[in-house]
């Protein structure tokens, strides 16, 4: 089978790689050929988290993603990461798709709120019901979590299946029960945007915590930047190094501001630290509550003073922390691993169409 992947980022796009890249080796195992089409290169990102944005670039990726539409035509199924032009109306879009060779269509976030809760009334009337036309256009949707696979149902889509967001097993691996000695360190990983938007109105709550009990903050993703607390450390995202810098954690966070944006989140950075062995600490939003069970593999917190108790208990008990931490891993091997859905993906794909001949 010849799948034709149109992800919106390469690598350095997280939704892409662990949505699609990551898949690539266990498909061709089940004899799936995939070709991988970015819209976005990394200059572009690069361009987006360090606020330089190039419009020369985005024209540039316009004319490649047209390209790629056409050589497309001779693909068994098209993968198509939440849509094939941003800021492009449904029925243009639509024009320029092949025809007659089906879509499966992946969502990992609330892209449609984008659209649809946007300040300009020009860009609600003619984008609000964009992805909404794309879900009921595609042969397949996979979403992933109900908050997502829910609006496919509701705009129409004919066939939509949740497929969370997953991990090689083989890859994330607790730290040794040996290796855990030391200041005990809060970590987060995340984005510039996510840490502007979710870590960042607490971390005045976690500085305290951390003086108080005699750790430290490890934040992982985010700018350089200023006057930040002693006891915060700022550091970059590094793919090679990703795994590594979780494993140097003790405790996860997954702080959320409760906006439908974030009810459309899939939990990832949560499961990056079950599957390396961490307790965690979220708010209880979105597929957060499905992740966390609270007393088992975390703690689910609202308020300050929630937030304020499970981590505090955590830091004191180091016990609990390897207990709660075994419970995760466990968790994420039945069912946040890429290698329980990624024979599940390859039938999916299976079902959508048959081989050319």
């Amino acid at each position: 089978m010849r799948l034709q992947v149109l992800t919106r980022y390469s690598r350095m796009g997280a939704s892409s790689r662990l949505r699609m890249m990551q898949f690539a080796p266990i498909l061709a195992e089940h004899g799936i050929e995939t070709c991988f089409n970015p819209l976005l290169d990394n200059r572009y990102l690069r361009g987006l988290y360090g606020g330089t944005l190039c419009f020369g670039a985005a024209f540039r990726s316009y004319a490649r993603r047209l390209r790629d539409l056409i050589r497309s035509r001779n693909a068994d199924v098209i993968w198509l990461e939440k849509e094939a032009l941003p800021w492009v109306p449904a029925l243009v879009e639509h024009a320029l798709m092949p025809k007659g060779v089906p879509v499966v269509t992946d969502y990992d976030d609330a892209l449609f709120h984008r659209y649809d809760q946007h300040h300009s009334v020009l860009v609600r009337h003619l984008l609000g019901h964009k992805i909404d036309k794309v879900m009921a256009r595609s042969a397949l949707v996979m979403a992933g979590n109900r908050y997502l696979a829910d609006r496919a149902l509701v705009a129409g889509a004919p066939w939509v299946e949740t497929v969370p967001t997953v991990v090689d097993i083989t890859r994330y691996q607790p730290k040794p029960l040996e290796a855990r000695q030391g200041e005990v360190v809060i970590g987060w990983i995340g984005s510039p945007s996510t840490w502007n938007n979710d870590l960042k109105p607490i971390v005045p709550l976690l500085t305290a915590i951390a003086h108080d009990s005699k750790a430290r903050l490890h934040v992982i993703g985010s700018h350089a930047l200023p006057d930040l607390h002693p006891l915060v450390n700022i550091i970059p995202w590094v793919e090679e190094e990703e795994v590594a810098r979780i494993q140097a954690m003790d405790i996860g966070i997954m702080p959320l501001t409760d906006t439908p944006w974030a009810r459309g989140k899939c939990g990832y950075k949560l499961i990056q630290y079950m599957a390396c062995g961490l307790p965690v600490v979220a708010s209880p939003i979105g597929v957060n509550c499905e992740i966390v069970e609270h007393g088992v593999n975390g703690f689910l917190a609202s308020t300050p003073a929630e937030w304020q108790e499970a981590l505090k208990t955590l830091i004191a008990n180091p016990s609990l922390r390897v207990e709660m931490g075994l419970a995760g891993r466990r968790k994420v091997e039945s069912q946040y691993s890429l290698q329980v859905w990624g024979p599940r993906v390859a039938e999916l794909f299976y079902r959508v169409g048959k081989p050319k001949a």
